[in-house]
Formats: C-alpha cells, sequence, structure tokens
C-alpha cells in the first residue's frame, strides 16, 4: 500500500530556461568513449531513441546517461577501469530496440545497458536479456504489472505516479475523469488501473480515448471531450504527439483553466520544446522536478548545463537514466565484479545512497524506492511543485485492485 498522503504542499522557486539545443546533430550510433581492446576499460551499452517519434524526449535521457559515465570515469571509473560507452539508436521503434539490444550484447559484449522509454520498447527488450542474462536498467515510469530478474526499474510504478495523482484529484475535488493515451501498453494499463479506482470511490469516467504513438489527429478526441464535459484529464500521451494534442486543444478553446490536465509522459524538455505558453497552468506527476531545491539537484543541474548548454532543461527520466550509472558503478564495487548476477544480488543490497531527486534505493522487487511529485507548469515552462508524497513510497508492481493475488516473484 502507498506509504503516505500528499497532506503536504511545498513551494519552490521557478528556474528559467531556454529551449533546449542539445537535441540536434545527433548521430544514430556511436562511441562516446574511444574502444579500446586492453583490460583498462570496461563496455556499457547506452540504447535510447535518437530518431523517431520519442527523440524529443530521449536524446537527453542519452545525455544525462553519458554525463554520469564521464564522471565517474574523471573519478577514477569502476573496479579500476574506465567505463566505454557504446551508443545505438533505437528509433522509436520496439524491433529496432530488440534488435541494437542484443548488438550491445552480443557483438559489443558490454557490461550491462542503460535505456528505453516506452513499455513497447522495454517488452520487445526484454526476451534479449533474458536469454543473454544480462541487465537493462529501465529509467521511465511504467505500467507495473511486470518483474523481471533482468531489469532493474528505476522508473515509477503505478503507486509511485498514476495512483498518487488520482488521490490528488480526489482530495481537489474532480469527481468525473477523461482518459487520453498512447495506443499502446503503457497508457492501456495504466488507464485499467486508474478505472478500477474510479470505480472503487464511485466517481465517474467521461471517456476514453486513444491515438497511435506518433498520432497528431486529435479532433476525434476533441470532440468527445466537449460533448462529456469532463473535471479533469488524465494524458498518458507519449512523444511529440503532446504537441499536436495541446495545440488542438488550445484551437478548439479548452483552457488549462477550465478543464485541468495531468500528463504523465511530460517534464520540462517537453515542455520548453512544445512551448511553454501552450501548457501553462497544466500539471503533471514525477518523482524528480528540475526546480527542486537541494544542494544535489543544483549540482546536477549545473554539471548538465555547463556540457549541454546552459538553456537545457532536465527531466525527470534524465535524472533517473542518471542516477542508474551511479547505481550500477556502486553495485559492481560492492560485489567486486561486473558478473551480472552478483551486480544484481549487491544493488538491492546497497543503502539509501543519495541522488539529484533525493535519497533513494531499490527494493528487492529491483524497483526504486522514491518520492512522488506533482508539479504545475508555468510560463517559463518550469514546474511549480505543488504536493509531495512526504516519505519516499515502496514499488508496488501490481496494483493490487487491478491485478489481486499478483506479486513480484523474482
Amino acid at each position: 500500500m502507498r506509504t503516505s498522503s500528499f497532506g503536504r504542499f511545498l513551494s519552490a522557486t521557478a528556474i528559467s530556461a531556454l529551449l533546449l539545443s542539445a537535441c540536434s546533430g545527433e548521430a544514430p550510433s556511436t562511441s562516446e568513449t574511444p574502444t579500446t581492446s586492453d583490460a583498462s576499460t570496461v563496455s556499457v551499452g547506452i540504447l535510447q531513441s535518437l530518431s523517431g517519434t520519442m527523440a524529443i524526449s530521449e536524446i537527453t535521457v542519452k545525455n544525462a546517461e553519458i554525463l554520469a559515465i564521464e564522471e565517474i570515469n574523471a573519478a577514477g571509473g569502476v573496479l579500476g577501469k574506465q567505463i566505454t560507452a557504446i551508443v545505438e539508436d533505437g528509433a522509436s521503434d520496439p524491433a529496432s530496440f530488440a534488435q541494437k539490444a542484443s548488438k550491445l550484447i552480443e557483438n559489443s559484449n558490454v557490461a550491462t545497458v542503460f535505456g528505453g522509454w516506452t513499455s513497447a520498447s522495454r517488452k520487445a527488450m526484454l526476451p534479449v536479456f533474458e536469454r543473454t542474462n544480462n541487465l537493462l536498467w529501465y529509467p521511465v515510469q511504467f505500467e507495473g504489472n511486470e518483474c523481471s530478474p533482468n531489469i532493474m526499474y528505476s522508473g515509477a510504478q503505478p503507486n509511485q505516479q498514476i495512483l498518487p495523482a488520482f488521490e490528488w484529484a480526489v482530495d481537489a475535488g474532480y469527481e468525473n475523469y477523461f482518459l487520453i493515451g498512447s495506443d499502446y501498453v503503457f497508457p492501456r494499463t495504466a488507464n485499467l488501473i486508474v478505472k478500477k479506482h474510479i470505480e472503487n470511490k464511485e466517481l465517474s469516467l467521461a471517456g476514453e480515448a486513444y491515438v497511435p504513438l506518433g498520432g497528431t489527429d486529435f479532433s476525434g478526441v476533441i470532440a468527445k471531450v466537449q460533448a462529456a464535459k469532463p473535471d479533469i484529464i488524465f494524458n498518458t500521451l507519449n512523444g511529440d504527439s503532446n504537441v499536436a494534442f495541446f495545440k488542438q486543444l488550445k484551437a478548439a478553446g479548452i483552457a488549462s483553466t477550465e478543464t485541468p490536465i495531468m500528463s504523465f509522459s511530460i517534464g520540462e524538455q517537453e515542455a520548453q520544446a512544445m512551448g511553454p505558453s501552450l501548457v501553462e497552468g497544466s500539471y503533471a506527476t514525477w518523482n524528480y522536478f528540475q526546480s527542486l531545491e537541494t544542494a544535489e539537484n543544483n549540482s546536477f543541474v549545473d554539471a548538465y548545463k555547463a556540457k549541454f548548454g546552459a538553456g537545457a532543461a532536465i527531466t525527470d527520466p534524465m535524472v533517473h537514466g542518471y542516477l542508474n550509472v551511479y547505481a550500477w558503478k556502486a553495485a559492481a564495487e560492492k560485489a567486486g565484479t561486473f558478473d551480472v548476477d552478483a551486480v544484481r544480488e549487491a544493488v538491492v543490497e546497497l543503502e539509501a545512497f543519495s541522488t539529484p531527486m533525493g535519497m533513494v534505493s531499490f527494493a528487492d522487487n529491483q524497483s526504486l524506492v522514491q518520492k512522488a511529485l506533482i508539479g504545475k507548469l508555468d510560463a517559463s515552462g518550469q514546474f511549480e511543485i505543488i504536493a509531495d508524497s512526504g516519505d519516499a513510497i515502496s514499488p508496488e508492481p501490481y496494483d493490487a485492485l487491478t491485478f489481486p493475488g499478483k506479486v513480484c516473484e523474482l
């Protein structure tokens, strides 16, 4: 069960940022650190979409992972070795993710892989990691209902993002919900969970609609929204579909001040790329926002901007990608080896460690223990943090109301 309520409200200073400039000119496949054949290096894979509909979100996750690797190398590396990052482009295509994962593991002999975004990409890669007994560090929120010994799930489980957002909305008095998502596993499963909780609370479902990943025609969806007149919209669209959705909502005269929108895949980078005026006043739920005021976060933001530009925006999946690299380093050093089984065992034994998003740790189910935060977008494209979960929330891969009796068994 969730370990805390949204009774504590926070204020945060909005940080101005310009449009991200680090997303252009990316090569689809490269080695970010020179590859050598001697025993002084260890190779790891970075597998994100550098092209296609998901590139708007994933290029910056790649950047954060590279930053962590460069910092670790500058501090002496891992187990006396420098890290070589071999970068591949998943091209926003699940089949490409599976192919590139196999290439990284079987041709490049990487010790581990950092990457993925959509659940479709993760599920396409999973058989590769299970067959080769390698380990994927997955940095993005997802629908749960999965538990594999070959994946470290640092992104939010439903009880760490979707359900805290729903509970916040219930506390705010919203009773009639419209669900819109991209047509693949995360939005459909996440919305299945939300519908179960709507029913359990005896609230109303105003409507539900899906468009293909990358889809841009929302005329039918918007007509449904106008007819249903929901109190709030829960948005699980991914990638650049969000741009078309918000533009068409605005053109239809649907303002976030009248019909609030809670998004689960729009962060600071996406907001600034879309244009802050388009999404100002809408909400999002994550485990991290750039506006978080801590010394650790300020240091990370400064380091990222120093490398990728003063106008760079920082998002939740970027921080999860960054901390995943450090968690792998700590686990390898605790185990004294890069062996996958030993690293897997060591990582769940690590004490809580400091990150830009606060103190976190991996639970026995290989998912991250972390807070949930709710933010409201301001005119600069940053989120004012308006609520948080107080304590860190233990991850539950299977929602008890939606999947009764199912537990994670590794």
